[in-house]
């Protein structure tokens, strides 16, 4: 999902246009491979929905540290919220993380 439109600002001085979006990127299914035993069209999924946040963890840590290059075309979720993430863009995510203690590293991992 993703919304843009343009707000048109009133007051005494130039009247001013501010654009913003807002993109809800769900990816459910990342797992562990070892754990599910997914196979065929489930398996290609859960590795791209892997490679993606890893992408994007990538992206958090080169904002973060302020480096020069920041790996956005290393996934294509990561080039499509390019706008968003740089610049004066804010970032929300959200993680759904299990009480279990058979779960507390792929929770651990998940935080990380």
């Amino acid at each position: 999902l993703k919304g843009d439109g343009p707000k048109q600002l009133k007051g005494d001085g130039p009247k001013q246009t501010l654009h913003g979006s807002l993109n809800l990127v769900d990816l459910a299914g990342s797992e562990r491979l070892s754990k599910s035993c997914a196979t065929g069209d489930r398996l290609k999924e859960t590795q791209s929905i892997n490679k993606s946040l890893s992408a994007l963890g990538d992206v958090f840590t080169a904002i973060s540290k302020k480096q020069n290059h920041v790996p956005f075309r290393n996934s294509k979720l990561t080039f499509l919220l390019q706008p968003c993430l740089s610049g004066d863009g804010k970032a929300l995510v959200l993680m759904a993380l299990s009480p279990a203690d058979t779960s507390a590293h792929e929770s651990l991992c998940t935080l990380r």
